[in-house]
């Protein structure tokens, strides 16, 4: 599909120029930080050096003293906390994190994780069930689930059970009567973009704050809030970009022995970067949930025994692989759906579903699949009785949760956000699902939406190509969500010779500059190359090879020179 190439703005050039000046950045970083509003040195120091100091007050959240206050009197009367979570990397690192403060206090705590299969997301009735025969909970903290869970919650309080639900997910109008709801989407939103274990940090804060616990240091637990944070796709903006920062570092010496074996397995270096956590670690944590119970993804991060951790993190790995074997499974026959029935110039959306695709992967093709196509995307499987459960993934400007919501009608559950939902509908109404979601689709995007841009952050000469280049890219680590890393572009650039083919479809390439530089452009042997001299996109990758480190282009498009 043919991307629409955004140029950069022009900014103030004498504005740009002091930035470079006083900060000692090159122009495309000035100009970065100049058309994000940070003008002011302050400001821009604390971007570029973000420090636990600038974190604010736990209890500015809403909610927060009536949580602290009921943890704190079921921990002072030794009642039974049961953590009950969800299956993916942010409700398993929530509960490891929860965990290890309560015990830490001496508290009687369980986790509970429902089956994604045969119990569902969230706070089920069937899941529920399980975990008052197991468990007989004095206090339910319902963690990554339970704002929209109003009839669960009070079917818990007529067993006098009292719960506390620590969540980031999007509320309805009426919330549900429990003892306490912290969710960073209520009052003034100002922390909504916290996921839950930045909730989960922030009650540990304020918990630690008004009963000290000699000796326990929480900023060791920031290696799991950096690890959720990133796979949550939640923006890496305010506060997330000081834990993400501060956790990334505290990963690289973690004292967990199950994050140190994961580290190890999944083949990450000392330096850890959002990259790895989202590609490597994460997947490999998902994998429990995504084929079966997530429980042993939990017990990786609560062990203290490093054979048990390493025993376990092998597990992840095998699974994982397992995991994407289904995955291209499921991904080859959605494809051919498409190829089948999928039209770019009349479909606003992409909306598809058949039996025998696994429900715990349909989230990750999904979001493939809308990359691919560029258009919102709802992957639903169905059991041998019809029911199904599906995985959904959005463009920018489409609010997925606020389109299920227009075709709720159709609908089981649904729930999520605007750039990733869940669903259940049944197989009687899926055809009629469809066909509604695709009117709503079209009801809220306009022509322009649906064709994919490539926004390009600056322009970077081949002689400016080096070390220094890197190391000032560095400086607005960490990428993700809300703070993307930055796509450059040369202009009119020619390659030395002809391009290596690697595997038999990726491209390695050296330009000629002053000096040589090398790129690599994954994929790139799937299209012809249009005549040079280009103009190429790409981003600018640290490539580390026989104990060698240096500035490589990772090409992201190429387009004949404008």
């Amino acid at each position: 599909m043919q991307r629409r190439w955004i140029l950069p703005e022009l900014s103030d050039d004498a504005a740009v120029r002091r930035l470079v000046r006083e900060h000692g950045v090159p122009p495309f970083v000035a100009h970065l930080l100049f058309t994000a509003g940070l003008h002011d040195a302050d400001e821009i120091a604390r971007f570029l050096q973000p420090r636990l100091r600038g974190l604010s007050d736990p209890n500015l959240l809403p909610g927060m003293p009536a949580a602290v206050a009921r943890l704190d009197e079921a921990l002072r009367a030794r009642q039974r906390i049961v953590l009950y979570g969800d299956y993916d990397v942010d409700g398993v690192a929530s509960l490891a994190l929860l965990y290890r403060v309560l015990a830490a206090y001496g508290g009687e705590v369980e986790c509970f994780l429902p089956s994604r299969v045969g119990e569902g997301y969230g706070l089920s009735h069937a899941g529920l069930d399980r975990c008052i025969e197991v468990y007989r909970p004095g206090l339910l903290v319902a963690v990554d689930c339970g704002t929209n869970s109003i009839a669960e919650i009070a079917r818990l309080r007529a067993l006098d059970i009292d719960v506390i639900v620590l969540d980031h997910h999007e509320p309805d109008t009426t919330l549900p009567d429990c003892s306490a709801l912290v969710n960073p989407k209520l009052g003034d939103g100002a922390f909504s973009y916290l996921c839950s274990v930045g909730v989960v940090f922030k009650v540990a804060h304020a918990l630690l704050k008004a009963s000290p616990l000699p000796g326990f240091e929480l900023r060791e637990m920031l290696d799991l809030v950096a690890l959720a944070t990133i796979c949550d796709l939640v923006p890496l903006v305010a506060e997330n970009r000081i834990l993400v920062r501060s956790g990334l570092e505290q990963m690289s010496r973690t004292r967990w022995p199950g994050l140190a074996a994961l580290l190890r397995v999944s083949g990450v270096a000392s330096i850890v970067r959002t990259s790895d956590v989202g590609f490597r670690l994460g997947p490999r944590i998902n994998a429990a949930g995504r084929l079966g119970t997530a429980q042993e993804a939990l017990q990786l991060l609560l062990t203290n025994d490093p054979a048990e951790a390493t025993r376990i993190a092998a597990s992840l790995d095998a699974q994982n692989q397992q995991r994407q074997s289904v995955e291209r499974h499921v991904a080859i026959e959605v494809e051919c759906w498409i190829e089948k029935n999928f039209d770019g110039n009349r479909d606003a959306a992409i909306v598809a579903g058949a039996r025998d695709w696994h429900q715990g992967v349909l989230g990750i093709v999904a979001s493939r699949v809308m990359r691919r196509h560029h258009r919102p995307t709802l992957l639903v499987g169905f059991d041998e009785t019809g029911s199904g459960k599906g995985s959904g993934r959005s463009i920018e400007g489409l609010s997925l949760v606020e389109a299920l919501r227009r075709c709720e009608a159709h609908l089981g559950n649904f729930g999520g956000h605007e750039m990733a939902a869940g669903l259940n509908v049944h197989e009687d109404a899926f055809e009629d699902f469809r066909a509604a979601f695709e009117a709503t689709a079209r009801a809220m995007v306009t022509d322009d939406m649906l064709v994919p841009r490539l926004r390009i952050h600056g322009e970077v000469a081949l002689e400016d190509f080096g070390d220094s280049l890197l190391a000032a890219q560095q400086m607005l680590e960490p990428f993700g969500s809300g703070n993307a890393q930055p796509l450059l572009f040369a202009r009119r650039i020619s390659p030395a010779a002809e391009p290596r083919v690697l595997k038999e479809k990726h491209l390695r390439f050296v330009f000629a500059g002053d000096r040589p530089v090398s790129a690599i452009f994954f994929n790139g042997a799937e299209h012809p190359l249009p005549r040079a001299p280009w103009d190429v996109a790409f981003h600018l990758e640290r490539n580390e090879y026989n104990g060698r480190v240096e500035a490589q282009m990772q090409i992201v498009a190429i387009r004949s020179a404008a």
